[in-house]
C-alpha cells in the first residue's frame, strides 16, 4: 500500500505580527461585505463600517434592506474586509469575521463615532428607518497574503 501523504495543515500559529495585521485591516476599514442568511441561503452586500477598538465595527443599514431582515431573523454573519491593491487582489491582506449583530440605540454618541468614520453618513444617519447595528466578533480567520493563514479570537482583535 502505498504512503499517505500527510496532511498540512495551512493554519499557522496566530502570533503578534497576525495580531496587529488583522487589527490594522479592521482599524482601517470603511466598507466590507456583509453575508447574512436568507431563507437558508447567503446574500452578499456591501456596507460601509465604523471600527471599535474592540475588534467590532459599526455599520448603519435601512429597515428597507433585504439583509437588515436577515440579520433580524439570524443575527450571525460573517463580514470580509480588506481592500486589494495593484496586482493580483488574492495576494492581499483580507480578514474574514464571524459576527453577531446587536441592533443598537441611536445615541448621539453612538451616531458621533459612526460619523466620525463615515462623514457622509450624516445626510441620512436620522432617517427613521436607519439602524446602527454592531457587528460583535465570535471569531476570524486572517489571510495575510500568499500561505499565511490564521485563526484568531475576539481577543486577538483587540487593538
Amino acid at each position: 500500500m502505498p504512503d499517505t501523504p500527510k496532511k498540512i495543515d495551512p493554519i499557522r500559529p496566530t502570533d503578534d505580527e497576525a495580531r496587529a495585521l488583522a487589527q490594522g485591516l479592521i482599524t482601517e476599514a470603511r466598507h466590507g461585505a456583509l453575508a447574512t442568511l436568507i431563507d437558508g441561503a447567503p446574500f452578499v452586500t456591501r456596507v460601509a463600517l465604523a471600527p471599535a477598538s474592540d475588534g467590532s465595527v459599526t455599520t448603519l443599514i435601512s429597515d428597507l434592506s433585504t439583509h437588515t431582515a436577515a440579520l433580524r431573523a439570524h443575527p450571525i454573519a460573517s463580514l470580509l474586509i480588506g481592500e486589494p491593491g495593484r496586482g493580483d487582489p488574492l495576494a492581499h491582506p483580507r480578514i474574514t469575521l464571524q459576527v453577531r449583530a446587536e441592533f443598537l440605540e441611536k445615541t448621539e454618541v453612538g451616531k458621533a463615532n459612526y460619523l466620525a468614520a463615515q462623514p457622509k453618513a450624516q445626510l441620512y444617519i436620522d432617517f427613521a428607518d436607519f439602524r446602527l447595528v454592531r457587528l460583535a466578533p465570535s471569531g476570524a480567520l486572517l489571510n495575510g497574503g500568499f500561505g499565511k493563514a490564521y485563526r484568531l479570537t475576539p481577543d486577538d482583535l483587540t487593538a
